[in-house]
């Protein structure tokens, strides 16, 4: 078919046409990809993260600073050692003496553990010595390992179970539902820190034996289960909140319609709605494990010495603020610094995968 003074327009322009508008047409993003770009761009976010990763390469590069660096284990007493300063040999630990004043005698006390050498000792006590005469740096980064550990782990488990209380009790509803929503009521009618201590003091006594699991009560999964117990409500009801929000939706109805059973419909069609908030949970509670670890470490119901922990340390060092503050401070920017990045960045994450929403873990 043609037309004067037109081109000729046959199917095969029809076609060709279609085919370049097809290619000019915007391609669609998953949610997951427009939240990464907007994370990308949080440059805070980004920053505190980075922060965060690099407080734990150090932890977990300790091994290496022992053999490499200070050549001291974080248990290895040292009361009597000696280190070079400025060419002379010191006491790791001051030795008691006897001084003349007015031509009086004087008793001088010793027991001051050694300041921060910051290099001057061969790498050894770069962050000074505690009252045993063990490198602070050392104990702080094999501290920092044994805190992070306890944090991470007992979030993993915490948030495993929540989601899993979650899905059952929204999805089922009826009697299950009131069940497991008085469990949730009954941990969190006490106080994170005095339920910890309980359960910690209680356990670090006799340890767990139940079946084939013994646990001794100086283990680190004393204070792992004790914690990762202790938060299940602060994520399992913003989780059954939600799960019960999406239970009466279409997309349920027709998972159900199709033959779906109640396992497949809870974690092939729940699951993946509730992912962006599991997610988010997670970085946050994994802050609040670790000051909760630090909490119950300081009052002697976390981990037990001589393994060290940020928060053992602390403990150590809260006698002698005045006069050797460096016991608890570095410990206590390590805390501050961990706890810090991850809120931050859960803050962010947070505002990337919905910039609407309102997560927040809240202490009863």
């Amino acid at each position: 078919m043609t037309t004067t003074g037109q081109e000729e327009f046959t199917l095969d322009t029809a076609a060709e046409l279609a085919s370049a508008e097809r290619k000019s047409e915007i391609q669609g993003k998953s949610p997951w990809a427009l939240a990464g770009r907007r994370l990308r761009r949080n440059y805070v976010a980004l920053t505190f993260l980075a922060i965060f990763l690099l407080v734990v390469t150090c932890c977990l590069l300790a091994p290496v600073y022992v053999s490499q660096v200070s050549h001291i284990s974080p248990n290895d007493v040292r009361t009597g050692a000696t280190v070079v300063e400025n060419g002379k040999k010191v006491h790791v630990i001051s030795q008691g003496s006897t001084k003349i004043v007015n031509g009086v005698p004087q008793i001088v006390f010793g027991g001051i553990p050694l300041g921060p050498q910051y290099g001057a000792a061969g790498g050894q006590y770069i962050l000074g010595a505690d009252e045993l005469g063990r490198d602070i740096a050392t104990r702080l980064l094999y501290g920092g390992r044994n805190s992070l550990f306890i944090g991470a782990t007992s979030a993993a488990i915490c948030t495993t179970l929540s989601v899993i209380l979650a899905l059952l009790s929204g999805y089922f509803e009826g009697i299950v539902d009131w069940i497991i929503s008085r469990f949730f009521d009954l941990i969190w009618a006490f106080p994170v820190v005095l339920l910890g201590i309980a359960l910690g003091t209680a356990l670090s006594v006799s340890g767990f034996h139940q079946g084939p699991i013994n646990i001794s009560g100086t283990s680190l999964w004393i204070p792992i289960g004790v914690i990762s117990f202790v938060f299940i409500p602060y994520i399992g009801r913003p989780l059954r909140g939600q799960v019960l929000a999406l239970r009466n939706r279409e997309f349920i109805e027709a998972a159900i319609a199709q033959g779906a059973g109640p396992v497949r419909i809870m974690f092939s069609e729940l699951l993946p709605n509730l992912a962006s908030s599991v997610l988010v949970l997670f970085t946050l509670i994994v802050a609040n494990c670790i000051l909760t670890e630090v909490a119950l470490s300081y009052l002697g119901a976390g981990v037990h010495l001589p393994n060290p922990s940020w928060g053992t340390m602390i403990q150590e060092g809260s006698d002698r603020l005045s006069t050797d503050p460096a016991l608890s401070l570095f410990p206590g920017i390590a805390i501050a610094l961990a706890v810090l990045s991850l809120n931050v960045f859960g803050d962010g994450l947070r505002d990337a995968l919905d910039p609407r929403a309102k997560i927040r873990i809240e202490h009863g």
